[in-house]
């Protein structure tokens, strides 16, 4: 007697709910609140931490090699390409407080 094939992975796929995609279309970015705004928010690993950066809530230097987040609003007056040249980088701490 023949053995009973399971469920292939392209089966899988199209039962399976489709997937967020708004996080493609923002560099891998995920939307937060914070102090009552909207935020785009994506991690920097260490690795990827090439230049030092100064952090807008303690005033401290944010060095090369440390990893931390850089934030830019969701809402800006002046649309999405004003809001990514206005990003901020924030130490991990400091944007979580």
């Amino acid at each position: 007697m023949g053995r009973r094939r399971g469920v292939n992975k392209y089966q899988r796929a199209a039962a399976a709910p489709p997937g967020d995609v708004t996080r493609l279309a923002y560099g891998g970015a995920r939307k937060e609140l914070r102090r009552g705004s909207e935020w785009f928010v994506r991690d920097i690993p260490a690795h990827r931490a090439e230049k030092p950066y100064r952090c807008p809530d303690c005033g401290s230097e944010i060095p090369v090699g440390q990893a931390h987040v850089v934030a830019w609003r969701a809402d800006h007056l002046f649309g999405d390409e004003a809001a990514v040249r206005d990003r901020r980088h924030h130490h991990l701490h400091c944007w979580r407080s």
